[in-house]
């Protein structure tokens, strides 16, 4: 529709007929410009009759996380068939989380995922008993597995570093 309108709007130029006055490419008066959008980051903004708040507040700094035991291994992951049944601790198994299974570490244990392959990690947090196959030492759910990167491999080596309770 687009294409017959400029191709009528030509024909009209072409013509040289004085009744129409096509104008291809100038500003409409009724639509009015729209400044550029101003960079908000660290300042504040002062809403009439209330008192100013902070936008967004600067991050505080990271404290060092404290490892109480590493080791290696091989991961796998579970996830599409086990959606919506319960794990170990009695939580409903959700799509996308970062939680893990093991066989030993207490429920609710954080445990940072390095893949050697890669190099990716994630911490996890561990809420089910496993993996039952081999010699495999954690078995991440798909959300973990997705950040590690190692959905399309099924396994890799994997570097467990078990974090302090904070």
């Amino acid at each position: 529709m687009r294409r017959l309108s400029l191709l009528g709007g030509f024909a009209l130029l072409l013509s040289g007929s004085s009744n129409a006055n096509p104008v291809l490419a100038t500003k409409s008066p009724a639509i009015p410009e729209i400044p550029a959008a101003k960079s908000v980051a660290l300042r504040n903004v002062e809403t009439p009759g209330a008192e100013s708040e902070t936008l967004r507040k600067p991050a505080a700094p990271a404290l060092p996380i404290a490892v109480r035991s590493v080791s290696t291994g091989e991961a796998s992951w579970y996830g599409p068939g086990f959606y919506g049944n319960r794990t170990a601790n009695g939580e409903l198994f959700r799509p996308g989380t970062l939680t893990a299974a093991h066989r030993t570490l207490p429920f609710g244990t954080k445990v940072r995922v390095t893949n050697l392959w890669n190099g990716r990690s994630a911490i996890v947090r561990i809420n089910d008993r496993g993996p039952f196959h081999g010699r495999r030492v954690i078995d991440l759910a798909h959300g973990a597995a997705s950040q590690l990167g190692l959905i399309s491999s099924g396994i890799a080596q994997v570097k467990l570093e078990v974090l302090q309770a904070q």
